[in-house]
């Protein structure tokens, strides 16, 4: 243990973490205004995926989606609780097939209409302030793909004395 406590100093992810918990809480908000409890933004995504290729495994969700296969089944496990989606054995004992269930494809019209106006809700924002929040994010890519987290992270790092 050191005598300074590092988490004493500002966590340089905590204004970035508040923003995306905040604009999703307000994307949850127009669902509930719409009578649609117990969906999440995060849900959307899969469900529209879903609605367009049918039923798929987890893994070829999460491949489709670009997503992890660990971050994909939590937010199947959520969508089944709320009813949303089905789990069925797959072609082979280690696979699950997902599907939409009827309520979730009742909802997919509204999300997909929902998807489009935060793209665009998005668009406008990016054009509102001096950095545009896609192209920050884009150069934040391009910045790690030249040199990784790891690497940077390793740069920096003085280990404790053993």
């Amino acid at each position: 243990m050191t005598i300074l406590d590092p988490t004493a100093l500002p966590d340089p992810w905590h204004s970035l973490h508040e923003l995306l918990a905040a604009m999703d809480a307000e994307i949850e908000q127009v669902y509930v205004e719409r009578g649609i409890e117990g969906v999440r933004p995060r849900f959307a995504y899969p469900l529209i995926r879903l609605a367009h290729t049918g039923p798929l495994t987890i893994r070829e969700l999460a491949k489709s989606l670009d997503r992890s296969h660990s971050a994909i089944s939590q937010t199947i496990a959520a969508m089944r609780k709320e009813d949303l989606v089905t789990s069925e054995p797959g072609p082979d004992a280690r696979t699950r097939r997902i599907d939409l269930t009827e309520r979730g494809r009742s909802l997919v019209p509204f999300l997909e209409a929902e998807w489009r106006a935060t793209h665009e809700a998005v668009a406008e924002l990016d054009g509102e302030v001096p950095y545009a929040m896609t192209t920050v994010v884009e150069e934040v890519r391009r910045a790690l793909e030249h040199r990784s987290m790891r690497q940077r992270v390793l740069h920096h790092l003085v280990e404790p004395p053993r």
